[in-house]
């Protein structure tokens, strides 16, 4: 079985337990300098939307850099973290 589960993973992948699943090195998933996130907002409530995930990244990370572009209909919010492992932790926390 082992054997098998070997010969099916890519080459930069080593697992080889059936019983506890696959695992990565951190390290190839989040990059050092990875901190800048940007989102878009479309429609006639794009800014209110901006604004509300805005003010949860400051809240949760006060360190955060935040800019909001006011397009027609859209608004793009960027935000750029202290640290790589607060965007990551922002998005799943928001599902983005």
């Amino acid at each position: 079985m082992i054997k098998q589960i070997k010969q099916q993973q890519p080459g930069n992948v080593n697992d080889s337990c059936a019983d506890c699943g696959s695992f990565v090195d951190i390290g190839a998933v989040v990059e050092a300098d990875d901190t800048l996130l940007q989102l878009t907002f479309n429609g006639e409530d794009a800014l209110t939307k901006a604004n509300a995930l805005e003010q949860i990244a400051l809240q949760r990370f006060p360190e955060t850099k935040a800019e909001i572009k006011q397009l027609v209909n859209q608004c793009e919010l960027t935000l750029n973290f202290a640290f790589s492992v607060e965007k990551m932790i922002f998005q799943l926390e928001n599902s983005l």
